[in-house]
């Protein structure tokens, strides 16, 4: 049984990975939201791997349902989907590629060196059991990750907050829609600029014309 937990977390794990890479390298903008997608199915079947259904099934439902449709349709609102005309790497690629390595290497191998990878032992009679479910997870959140909890609440509430200045500052720029009167204002004055003014000659003739008749 372990064996196959394992071969299922190296599929999976990989399979998370391609995912990502294809994200970041495919051209296409629509079919990099796709590969998005799958790397979140990916990261939901290895909750399900852990015996997380819960937090497999709320994988699914907010990223998978709800933030990838969100994506897309962003992207619909796009003009350039295929993205040709630009540079698919910047010219300090590999910074961005050394930094994020050195990072992982710094987290991954002290837990790879002391970690001891063995299973847990069930937890003794009278114990509660770990946190499984969705109660386990709420009461948790309101009392031992409460700080936690607190801080990733402020964090998302600054971002909603940029968010709706952003959105402000955007339809501040846009042009404002007229109404009626403005309307039938604007197409008047446009009719009198566009009249064809009368010649000097004719003016003069006229002008003279009417001297003359006075006299």
């Amino acid at each position: 049984m372990n064996i196959l937990i394992t071969i299922l977390f190296v599929i999976f794990a990989a399979f998370i990975l391609t995912s990502a890479i294809m994200t970041v390298t495919v051209r296409n903008i629509v079919h990099a939201a796709l590969w998005l997608i799958s790397s979140f199915f990916g990261v939901g079947a290895l909750y399900l791997l852990m015996e997380a259904e819960f937090l497999g099934v709320a994988q699914v439902l907010i990223y998978v349902g709800a933030l990838s449709i969100l994506i897309l349709f962003a992207i619909m609102l796009t003009h350039d989907l295929e993205g040709s005309q630009h540079r698919q790497l910047t010219p300090r690629w590999w910074i961005a590629l050394i930094v994020p390595a050195a990072l992982f290497g710094l987290l991954i191998v002290p837990t790879v060196m002391t970690h001891a990878w063995q299973l847990p032992p069930p937890p003794p009679a009278g114990q509660p059991p770990a946190i499984s479910g969705a109660q386990q997870i709420g009461t948790a959140f309101m009392r031992e990750y409460l700080l936690p909890f607190e801080v990733a609440a402020i964090l998302l509430l600054v971002a909603m907050i940029g968010a709706i200045v952003v959105a402000f500052e955007e339809r501040e720029r846009r042009r404002r829609v007229l109404t009626l009167a403005e309307q039938v204002r604007l197409r008047q004055q446009q009719r009198r600029s566009a009249a064809p003014s009368p010649e000097p000659a004719a003016t003069a003739v006229q002008a003279s014309e009417a001297t003359g008749g006075e006299t």
